[in-house]
């Protein structure tokens, strides 16, 4: 089964304030482009009044996106690239340490799943 990519998201529950924090999204998506072992193209991110903050780096195998929501302590998170999956036990430690959630949920798609 070939597929032209893979989307990992990652539901962060109970993050402590750092996810309103701009400058440690930012930080936060640029290490997964470390980890993604991507190549960074741009990066842009919101803060919202009065709270959250959404980033996204465009990367040459495809995005990350990081949406937050302080007043319930949740951090969306969507890496998505291209050719070969990115592990997601590289990443978790990442948004874990970050973020310092209670509770991580990790699914994983596979897009564009060429047929026989």
């Amino acid at each position: 089964m070939r597929s032209v990519g893979s989307h990992l998201i990652f539901e962060l529950w109970g993050c402590d304030d750092s996810i309103n924090s701009p400058e440690i999204v930012e930080q936060t998506l640029r290490e997964l482009t470390e980890v993604a072992k991507a190549r960074l193209l741009g990066l842009h991110l919101h803060p919202f009044s009065p709270q959250g903050v959404t980033g996204v780096a465009i990367i040459s195998e495809s995005h990350i996106l990081i949406h937050t929501w302080p007043e319930i302590g949740y951090a969306a998170v969507d890496l998505f690239t291209c050719g070969e999956p990115v592990d997601p036990d590289a990443v978790v430690p990442v948004l874990k340490r970050r973020f310092n959630p209670t509770h991580v949920q990790v699914l994983q798609l596979f897009r564009g799943i060429a047929g026989d």
